[in-house]
């Protein structure tokens, strides 16, 4: 049997966040256009030319500061981050698809960029950021047969 778009874009998000320099959760993202084409990748780490964290200089892990809470306090720049910077207008109708549901931040971002449709496999507590995806894609969010989590944008 074919393996179904989801799972075959899933898996290289995966695939993806296994790039990740960040000591507590590994992120990896795929933006695909209408037509099933990558156009590109991205997963969460250290900007580009700076020092990867260790548990030694990660903020986050020195401060005891609880996942989900105070994300700027943190080097990473996140897997959805990175492609908004890659990307830009190409963002624009294309589907993300990506291992951990976006932060409120990123959400905004992906929201801006203009993409069609969200589509995660873990999901992270953050309900404003759930308030945003609703409202933006006039949608709720729906559980496929993997159980991946879909958002789409209503024409």
């Amino acid at each position: 049997m074919q393996t179904s778009w989801t799972e075959y874009f899933m898996d290289l998000a995966k695939a993806v966040s296994t790039r990740s320099t960040c000591l507590r959760r590994k992120v990896g993202a795929v933006a695909v256009n209408p037509r099933h084409m990558v156009i590109g990748t991205g997963y969460n780490g250290a900007p580009s030319s700076m020092a990867h964290c260790t548990p030694e200089t990660c903020i986050r892990v020195k401060n005891h500061i609880p996942s989900g809470e105070k994300l700027e306090m943190c080097k990473a720049v996140h897997a959805e981050q990175n492609l908004v910077v890659r990307l830009g207008d190409k963002l624009e109708n294309a589907t993300i698809y990506i291992t951990t549901r976006p932060c409120t931040t990123c959400t905004k971002l992906l929201i801006q960029a203009g993409v069609r449709e969200i589509v995660w496999d873990k999901d992270y507590d953050d309900t404003y950021a759930t308030n945003l995806l609703q409202e933006y894609f006039n949608n709720t969010i729906t559980t496929d047969e993997f159980g991946y989590k879909h958002i789409t944008k209503s024409i």
